[in-house]
C-alpha cells in the first residue's frame, strides 16, 4: 500500500474522510507539525540573503538547519503513526484458541499499543522543539511573513495537543504501568509548556 506521505492531498483527504479507522488523529497531527516547521522554515529563506534583515540571519540559519530535522522526522511520523495503529489492529485479530495462543496475542498487543503511544509522544517532543523555533524568529524575521509565522505557530501547537491526545489515550492499555506513568508526566510537562509558548507568541504575533 503506498505511503501516506506519497500521496497527493485529495487521495490523502479522501482516505482521511473514508471509514478507515487509520489515518486517524495521530497521522493528522504529525503531519500539523511538518507544516509548521515547514512554514517557519519558509520565512528563514524569505529573511536570509536581504541584506535589511541581516540581524536576523543567526536565528534564521539555525531554523533552516534543525528544522530540515524536525521536518524529516514529523514527516516520516505521518506514516509511523498509522504504522502503529495497525500492529494493534493485527494483534488483536490473532488466534486465542489456547493459552499460548492467548499468551502470543497479549503480548503482541502491548508492543503494538507500546508503539502507539511511543510515536505520538515523538511528535509532541518534536513539535515542542519547533515551537521555540518559530517562536524566536517572531520579530526576528522578514515582517512580511509574520501572519505565516503565526500558522506556523497554531500548526505546531496543534500537533503537540493533538499528539498528546493519542499519547493519553493509549496509556490506560497499558500493562507496564512505570513506563505508563513516565508517558503521562513528561507528556504532561511538554503539554502545558508548549500551550503556554503557543499563548505567548501567538499574542506576539497578533
Amino acid at each position: 500500500m503506498k505511503k501516506l506521505i506519497e500521496m497527493d492531498i485529495k487521495e490523502y483527504l479522501d482516505m482521511l474522510k473514508s471509514d478507515a479507522p487509520a489515518p486517524g488523529g495521530g497521522s493528522v497531527s504529525a503531519l500539523a507539525g511538518a507544516q509548521g516547521i515547514g512554514l517557519a522554515m519558509m520565512v528563514a529563506d524569505l529573511t536570509l540573503g536581504k541584506e535589511k534583515f541581516q540581524d536576523f540571519f543567526p536565528i534564521c540559519q539555525r531554523v533552516k538547519e534543525e528544522g530540515e530535522r524536525l521536518f524529516e522526522n514529523l514527516s516520516d511520523s505521518i506514516d509511523a503513526d498509522t504504522e502503529a495503529f495497525n500492529l494493534v489492529a493485527v494483534a488483536f485479530k490473532m488466534p486465542k484458541d489456547t493459552e499460548e495462543d492467548k499468551a502470543a496475542r497479549s503480548a503482541a498487543i502491548q508492543a503494538g499499543t507500546l508503539k502507539s503511544t511511543e510515536v505520538p509522544f515523538q511528535t509532541m517532543k518534536l513539535a515542542f522543539e519547533g515551537l521555540l523555533l518559530a517562536e524566536a524568529m517572531i520579530g526576528h524575521s522578514n515582517p512580511n511573513c509574520e501572519s505565516d509565522l503565526g500558522v506556523a505557530v497554531l500548526n505546531l501547537s496543534a500537533a503537540v495537543n493533538g499528539a498528546w491526545m493519542n499519547v493519553l489515550i493509549n496509556l490506560d492499555s497499558l500493562q507496564d504501568k512505570t513506563a505508563a506513568e513516565k508517558f503521562r508526566a513528561q507528556g504532561q510537562d511538554i503539554f502545558d509548556e508548549a500551550n503556554q509558548i503557543a499563548h505567548r507568541a501567538l499574542k506576539k504575533v497578533l
